[in-house]
């Protein structure tokens, strides 16, 4: 199977949760006004955190092999539902700041590399999801 996390329990709060990724421990929570103790990002942060990070590594990938002048990226994530009922849908809005000594073409081209980001291709198609009892 492609990458792996496990995730489960812990003390700590009411929906603490240790995650393991790789070598890599973090923690999941939600904030204390859920009755937990917010000992890390929520569930959805991290989908953004994971669409950001994605985004982020993927336009330093793109400009380092055209050798482009980006001196620093960053990118904030913001989650949303927009309409209602059966057209429910999730919307997230990727605010891209990129620094360097570009030009509009090259800005233009990285703002099309960024929409082609793995995270981001894997959000907009439809997933499958199984599970099952271990």
């Amino acid at each position: 199977m492609g990458n792996s996390v496990t995730v489960k329990e812990r003390a700590g709060g009411l929906y603490t949760q240790d995650v393991l990724a790789r070598h890599h421990h973090l923690y999941a929570d939600e904030p204390e006004s859920l009755g937990s103790a917010d000992l890390g990002p929520t569930p959805f942060e991290f989908v953004c955190a994971g669409l950001g990070a994605c985004t982020t590594i993927t336009l330093r990938m793109y400009s380092e092999r055209k050798k482009w002048p980006v001196t620093h990226i960053a990118v904030d994530v913001h989650f949303k539902k927009s309409g209602v009922g059966t057209d429910m849908k999730n919307v997230f809005v990727r605010d891209i700041t990129i620094e360097g000594d570009l030009d509009e073409a090259q800005r233009t081209r990285l703002l099309q590399i960024a929409n082609k980001c793995p995270v981001h291709k894997m959000l907009e198609a439809e997933a499958e999801i199984r599970s099952s009892l271990v």
